[in-house]
């Protein structure tokens, strides 16, 4: 699959508008912490990408998307969310990725030691697209603290953390450029997820910007 289906085009958000441009906003004082349990805590910057749809469109269209496959008991099933992952080094899509990662680099390497070096791209196309309860804690971060920062573009759909293991969910709801970093434990300690919804959804792009060795 080379680009979107046009089923899945955005519905843009009066609240986006690009017509001033896309850019980058401050992070600094805008960025809002909330501390967790175990040493892992949440930044949340709302509306960190003004004009974001007009990147949705960009990326849903130009980004070469696959459709995985994996196994589940005794069957393969399909991935329910297309996907993309930029290894270091390759090159990102659209400039304004690479903005946004040097951006989240510059702001966090005082606290985390190193630059963002790879990518994510996941494409959930609608209500019906989802990703489970899980941790980014392969390779480093198993044993490691770590940030994973994520860039949520299009449509608006809720996040959710909870300790690993179970417990009280929190709940955030990221679309239209607005940013949301783990950091922390939080990726050996908490579990997040997208769920599914059976009400009408637009389509969302999630960008996650991961350091090296962290997947």
């Amino acid at each position: 699959m080379t680009s979107a289906d046009a089923r899945y085009a955005l519905q843009a958000s009066l609240f986006d508008d690009a017509s001033f441009g896309v850019e980058l906003g401050e992070l600094g004082p805008t960025v809002q912490r909330r501390t967790l349990t175990a040493g892992a805590w949440v930044d949340v910057r709302p509306g960190w990408l003004t004009g974001s749809d007009e990147l949705f469109t960009t990326l849903a269209e130009t980004v070469p998307w696959k459709a995985e496959r994996r196994q589940m008991y005794d069957r393969v099933v399909d991935v329910p969310r297309l996907v993309r992952f930029y290894p270091e080094g390759e090159p990102l899509p659209d400039p304004l990725l690479v903005a946004a990662r040097d951006a989240l680099s510059r702001y966090y390497l005082p606290e985390l030691g190193e630059r963002f070096a790879t990518s994510g791209l996941c494409f959930y196309r609608d209500g019906s697209d989802s990703v489970a309860w899980h941790g980014d804690d392969t390779g480093r971060s198993r044993t490691e603290d770590t940030m994973v920062a994520i860039l949520s573009l299009g449509a608006a759909r809720p996040l959710l953390l909870r300790p690993r293991g179970g417990g009280h969910s929190i709940r955030y709801s990221l679309g239209h450029g607005d940013l949301l970093v783990m950091g922390g434990s939080c990726q050996r300690t908490w579990e997040h997820c997208v769920p599914k919804s059976t009400r009408p959804l637009g389509p969302r792009i999630s960008v996650q910007f991961r350091t090296r060795g962290v997947r």
